[in-house]
């Protein structure tokens, strides 16, 4: 799978990076399984990644993945929601693999609790703080067609080359 990138049109902005994501009816159809494989094995064979979008790989279906070393109980969740921010917000450094060379210090929600469903078609729901929660927020933000760089206070260019 190819990672979409801003930089892929000329106008600086990949159309499916920029659309809503349908929800997933049918989890477990072969096609949305074999999916999901794709797209941790994208994810493994990345330098940096640590979560993975469904339209950062060219797919408008509400499905993201996150890196097993994280050591989370979950590491697929499919149509997410988030069902509850903390109050406060407070920024927090972020890159994206579709923004190369990028990053920005961004306004994040320091907890949450979240709903989905597993690659099983499994609900499940889950609280996040710090790190997951920055990544949970940055992740369902990709499903709803945002980039971290439209909120981000701060952006810079990496200085790696």
């Amino acid at each position: 799978m190819t990672i979409l990138s801003i930089e892929t049109e000329p106008e600086g902005t990949n159309a499916i990076l920029r659309a809503r994501s349908q929800e997933v009816n049918d989890i477990l159809a072969p096609e949305i399984q074999q999916f999901i494989r794709d797209m941790h094995d994208t994810l493994v064979h990345t330098e940096t990644g640590i979560g993975l979008a469904a339209p950062q790989v060219g797919k408008n279906l509400r499905i993201f993945v996150v890196a097993p070393e994280l050591g989370l109980t979950q590491t697929v969740f499919i149509n997410p929601v988030i069902t509850k921010l903390s109050g406060g917000k407070k920024l927090m450094e972020e890159g994206c693999l579709s923004v190369p060379g990028m990053y920005g210090s961004t306004p994040r929600a320091n907890s949450l609790k979240l709903e989905a469903y597993n690659e099983r078609g499994r609900k499940f729901k889950m609280k996040a703080d710090g790190l997951i929660a920055q990544l949970v927020q940055h992740e369902i933000d990709h499903l709803d067609g945002a980039l971290f760089k439209d909120i981000a206070e701060r952006l810079a260019e990496s200085k790696k080359k």
